[in-house]
């Protein structure tokens, strides 16, 4: 059943994607806003009872919904976790955004493509050179890959291996985006300290990283993806983007990070990689790294499906 909900949601997305403010992170901003306001004061400890406040319910009742929707009927949970899972994703829209910045540089449209690149990643992205708007377009979509795709397959099959329903596995991974977006500051320091929902953050992506990682390595360049992971990624300022970024470079022949001159401002990136591919070939070979990705990932679960039938 998980199988065929994750299909049906992901040929919805494809078919009829919606707004952006009409997913369910963006929906929650209102939720999550009230209980930062009410029940984190900024101290580690209320930002800690703020996030189990705000995540327990929800979780917990997209839980309880499942089981009494499949007590009545079966399809009524299905079409549950449909739902959720197409509320919950996307990533359509940065796709199309991605594809068009491939097409503008193969007809050599630099102007456009650093105005749909300055779309994608909510940033100014004039003076760009092609490599470089190129690498940032792939670093950004890979990224949205994680939070819009990714790691909501891979959360909504654990829960749904663990009989609780996809759909709460799906909704527990927006909730932590969404709460890991409000920063806290600890009264009297100047700086922002990481806040308990940014560390549940990482730990939520922790599993969905490795195995989008590994199988970038199945499904592309093994020993280059291996190499890249093991050497490369450490050296990114988030580890943790470094692995799914080095993971990425190496499984396709690309290069990411490296020196990027932007507005005037020299920017000193590590270089993740070790392949020659640049421009519109790269931002290619990249799409087609992420589409082989989804469909192992698919494949992979259709026969974890058949082995329990068989069973």
């Amino acid at each position: 059943m998980s199988l065929s909900a994750l299909i049906a949601a992901l040929l919805l997305e494809q078919l009829n994607a919606l707004a952006e403010r009409k997913y369910l992170p963006v929906w929650m901003t209102g939720y999550v806003a009230y209980f930062q306001h009410h029940f984190n004061s900024g101290a580690y400890h209320h930002g800690r009872a703020a996030w189990w406040l705000a995540v327990l319910p929800v979780v917990a009742g997209a839980a309880l919904l499942f089981w009494g929707l499949h007590h009545l009927h079966p399809i009524l949970a299905w079409t549950f976790n449909v739902l959720a899972m197409y509320l919950s994703m996307g990533f359509r829209k940065y796709s199309q955004i991605y594809t068009d910045i491939q097409l503008a540089l193969r007809g050599a449209d630099i102007a456009g493509a650093r105005s749909l690149l300055s779309s994608l990643r909510g940033k100014k992205s004039d003076d760009l050179s092609t490599d470089e708007i190129a690498r940032l377009a792939i670093e950004t979509i890979l990224l949205v890959a994680l939070n819009r795709l990714f790691a909501l397959i891979v959360w909504f099959v654990v829960f749904s291996f663990l009989g609780l329903g996809g759909a709460a596995g799906a909704l527990l991974y927006c909730m932590g985006l969404a709460l890991a977006t409000h920063r806290t500051e600890e009264p009297g320091s100047e700086e922002p300290r990481e806040s308990y929902a940014q560390k549940m953050r990482v730990r939520l992506d922790w599993l969905p990283i490795r195995m989008t990682a590994a199988t970038f390595a199945i499904v592309g360049n093994f020993e280059d993806t291996a190499y890249c992971w093991r050497s490369q990624a450490m050296s990114w300022q988030d580890g943790e983007e470094g692995i799914l970024l080095a993971s990425a470079a190496g499984a396709s022949g690309v290069r990411l990070g490296m020196t990027v001159e932007q507005n005037g401002v020299r920017l000193d990136r590590p270089e993740l990689g070790v392949g020659d591919k640049g421009g519109a070939e790269a931002l290619y070979c990249i799409g087609r790294l992420l589409w082989r990705s989804s469909a192992f990932m698919l494949l992979v679960l259709f026969m974890l499906t058949l082995a329990g039938l068989l069973r």
